[in-house]
């Protein structure tokens, strides 16, 4: 429950810094951004999974650029959705506005550890030699 209330924060506070950096992009009261960042999250959660299986193809043609179009659309629902004072401008006020809100958002989870990933490097020390007259390892193909 603890991280899910850290990323909804980051989530809102990148929708924030979205609404200021990118023309076309509205909310009325703090209250929609919180509201707004929910409903992105759910959406991320629900249907970016489908929309990416249906747009497979897209993404290996693109190399995944594709994937900006898709975090676009998803932004572009939330702003036209009409119970939420939070309005989206056209497409591009929401392929721009994603573009940002997956930096922030990024760059947020690293600052707090929120979405750290670990990665770790071992070393192994090479098998002695078993008396082949071979000097290294033997690849099948």
């Amino acid at each position: 429950m603890k991280r899910f209330i850290q990323n909804w924060l980051i989530n809102t506070l990148a929708v924030l810094v979205a609404c200021n950096v990118v023309a076309g992009i509205h909310y009325q009261k703090p209250l929609d951004l919180f509201v707004a960042a929910l409903v992105l999250g759910i959406l991320n959660a629900v249907l970016r999974p489908i929309l990416m299986l249906l747009t497979f193809p897209l993404l290996i043609l693109t190399l995944g650029l594709f994937r900006f179009i898709i975090n676009g659309f998803l932004l572009y629902i939330v702003g036209s959705l009409p119970q939420l004072h939070f309005k989206v401008e056209g497409f591009w006020a929401a392929f721009w506005g994603a573009l940002v809100i997956s930096f922030v958002s990024s760059i947020l989870g690293f600052l707090t550890g929120v979405n750290r990933s670990r990665v770790r490097v071992e070393h192994h020390r090479r098998p002695p030699d078993s008396g082949s007259k071979g000097s290294g390892p033997v690849i099948d193909i």
